[in-house]
């Protein structure tokens, strides 16, 4: 039996993603339409009355109070308010500068995708119903320019994630890193569908439309983007050279290239050993519930390029589960609501006592005592009644009407009601009501007590950030390989540079290599928390400033103050708070950033001495010049007296044998004479 065909390999991929999708989508609809009612519940008009609920109160006041958004929307404030950076973390200090340049290439990329929709998107979705999402996507540079084959990473937003985000039932992990397949459905209009793929839904086969879930409708087919985990053997071999450097390279990679075992060879490399690995990549396929619409091949990376964030999460019954800030306070919302809603409807009701007459008595007086609420008559008539015998009787009212009481019971249970929703969503005012002259330890206390309320968001968000930072830089060494490639990174100041792709620099040892090389970029990936509010910053400047007071030590003091400084909040704050951290980097108290380092080395060289050092270096330099000018001296008599010498030597030279007999006998006789005279 031969190889199966194309159509066929698909057709049974297909049939084996419909069967998935249906394990997962009936193992956690219940839970993923709750997640939908809860988003609804805060944030759309009317959602609170949905159900059998509003059924009951169809023909009677229905108000919204809606507490629950105002507490969603103060964790989505603090949330935006202190943002959460992907930051790339070297193994070892020489990659150091290199893993702030993929830290800044990564805020580039976020920068020109727009990511902040995404995030804020994911996040907002978790809050509010328990879980959001986001994806990465390889697009190219300019869609338009044919010759242009450079790729970017976008970050794009997934809108109704609990209703579209599908991942396999054994992926336990919060990040979905364990993750072996996975779904993101969209729907469009059936005719959309009709005219892009050029079939129609009702043709599908019969087992397609009696699935758990329903791919098509009358007014929408659903269109769903097939991620599947593939894991391909393969062998590394691995060569040492003769200065012991070691290099490796898959056995695929050496099939296509033949020509580098003979390269290792000649330059002197030997196999040393092998090792087998097992590859993963991830297969993407376009599908509907007819089919593969497109095999869209390997993807970048080797990782599902979707982003999962969740609220709260946990297993239960071996069923993942999820909740955002809402739905424990949806029967506390909802009593509100009803307990306002019937508070309402008794103050319409009349206050004033309205009297109760016989027919008999207004009979001929109707519009008179109709109108009068309108035309305030200064009277009222009217008819006399009499007994039996013709006898007259009183013509007042036989009774009045009572204006309407709240039940004491509302007025406790409303009592309660408020203090349960406090409780549930946290006391909000404590927070934003605070007295003028309260303690800075008591405001700290009170915000801390708000920010527990979002602190387990916040770190949710962080763990999505981090699997987002992964998945970014393991996309990016598929697709930024070109040498010599110029792209954008952004520091944290938001200053931008460029950057050069395999630039090839000659290291300390002499050694040529290549400078921002991705493919081999491995860093571990963070997600930098701030501060949660204002007051914390404010509580580190309490401390700074106490701790001032302990101390008598000018050095100490300056460090503290710096430090106090550098902490400080407020309009126009920013160049004091730059000013006084460059005074610590000059101190020495912190590790300046590559920027700040760099700018210290251009300021020592073109810094210009004071006059007390320019006087010490003319000084000497005035030394220095009296030292040469003796060493000249010295070497001119030096040279004098060789001079001298030689021309002595060469007078005696000159001068006859029988003179210079005759005159060292002239020496010896008047060497004798002085030797005689001095005795």
């Amino acid at each position: 039996m031969g190889a199966p065909t194309k159509e066929e390999r698909l057709a049974e991929i297909h049939a084996t993603a419909l069967e998935q999708f249906d394990n997962i989508q009936a193992a956690v609809r219940d839970e993923r339409l709750q997640c939908l009612e809860d988003r609804r519940f805060y944030s759309i008009a009317g959602a609170q009355w949905e159900g059998d609920l509003g059924e009951q109160f169809a023909n009677k006041p229905r108000f919204e109070v809606n507490k629950i958004h105002l507490a969603v929307i103060r964790i989505i404030n603090e949330y935006r308010n202190n943002k959460l950076s992907v930051i790339f973390e070297a193994p070892d200090n020489e990659d150091e500068e290199f893993a702030e340049t993929c830290t800044g290439l990564h805020r580039s990329d976020e920068k020109d995708s727009c990511a902040d929709e995404a995030y804020d998107n994911a996040f907002e979705e978790a809050v509010g119903g328990g879980m959001g999402a986001w994806r990465l996507r390889a697009e190219y540079e300019d869609e338009s320019d044919e010759e242009n084959d450079y790729q970017v990473t976008k970050i794009e937003p997934i809108y109704d994630a609990d209703s579209c985000v599908f991942f396999d039932l054994d992926a336990k992990r919060q990040d979905k890193a364990d993750a072996n397949h996975c779904f993101v459905l969209t729907p469009i209009s059936r005719d959309a569908y009709i005219e892009q793929y050029g079939e129609d839904p009702s043709d599908w086969p019969k087992g397609i439309t009696n699935s758990q879930f329903d791919w098509s409708s009358d007014d929408s087919v659903y269109i769903a983007e097939y991620y599947k985990v593939e894991y391909k053997k393969d062998v590394v071999h691995i060569y040492q050279g003769l200065t012991e450097d070691i290099v490796k390279f898959k056995a695929s990679y050496l099939k296509e290239n033949p020509d580098k075992v003979n390269e290792l060879n000649v330059t002197g490399y030997n196999e040393i050993r092998t090792k087998k690995i097992k590859v993963k990549r991830v297969h993407k396929y376009i599908m509907s519930g007819g089919g593969v619409l497109e095999d869209c091949g390997l993807i970048a990376g080797k990782n599902i390029p979707i982003v999962v964030v969740y609220g709260k999460r946990w297993f239960v019954d071996n069923v993942e589960r999820c909740m955002g800030h809402v739905r424990l306070s949806k029967d506390i919302q909802r009593l509100k609501n009803m307990q306002l809603s019937k508070l309402g409807e008794l103050s319409a009701l009349s206050s004033v006592e309205k009297p109760i007459f016989l027919a008999d008595q207004i009979r001929g007086f109707e519009e008179e005592w109709s109108r009068d609420p309108v035309e305030n008559y200064t009277f009222l008539r009217v008819n006399a009644i009499k007994d039996a015998n013709g006898n007259p009787m009183s013509t007042q009212p036989i009774g009045y009407t009572k204006a309407p009481s709240i039940p004491p019971a509302m007025a406790a249970l409303l009592q309660i009601t408020e203090t349960d929703m406090q409780d549930l969503l946290g006391n909000q005012q404590a927070g934003e009501q605070l007295q003028p002259n309260t303690s800075g330890l008591a405001v700290e206390l009170v915000q801390n007590k708000l920010d527990m309320q979002s602190f387990i968001y916040l770190s949710n968000m962080g763990k999505a950030k981090k699997r987002s930072g992964e998945i970014w830089l393991s996309m990016n060494k598929d697709i930024l390989v070109e040498e010599g490639r110029e792209l954008k990174a952004i520091d944290e100041k938001g200053d931008s540079k460029k950057v050069q792709l395999l630039r090839k620099v000659v290291d300390k040892d002499g050694n040529i290599k290549n400078e921002n090389d991705l493919t081999k970029a491995n860093f571990k990936v963070t997600a930098d928390i701030g501060p949660s509010s204002d007051s914390k910053r404010r509580a580190t400047v309490r401390a700074l400033t106490g701790m001032m007071a302990i101390t008598q030590d000018p050095e100490t003091l300056q460090v503290l103050g710096s430090m106090a400084m550098t902490n400080m909040e407020g309009e126009g704050i920013g160049e004091v708070r730059d000013f006084f951290r460059g005074k610590l980097v000059k101190m020495g108290v912190i590790k300046p950033n590559p920027v700040e380092e760099e700018a210290m080395k251009q300021a020592a060289a073109n810094q210009q001495p004071d006059a007390n050092t320019q006087y010490l270096l003319a000084a000497a330099k005035a030394e220095e010049a009296k030292v040469e000018s003796a060493k000249a001296d010295d070497a001119l008599t030096l040279a004098k007296a060789e001079k001298t010498r030689a021309e002595t030597e060469k007078l005696q030279h000159s001068v006859p044998l029988e003179h210079k007999k005759h005159n060292l006998e002239v020496a010896k006789v008047l060497q004798s004479s002085l030797s005689q005279t001095a005795s």
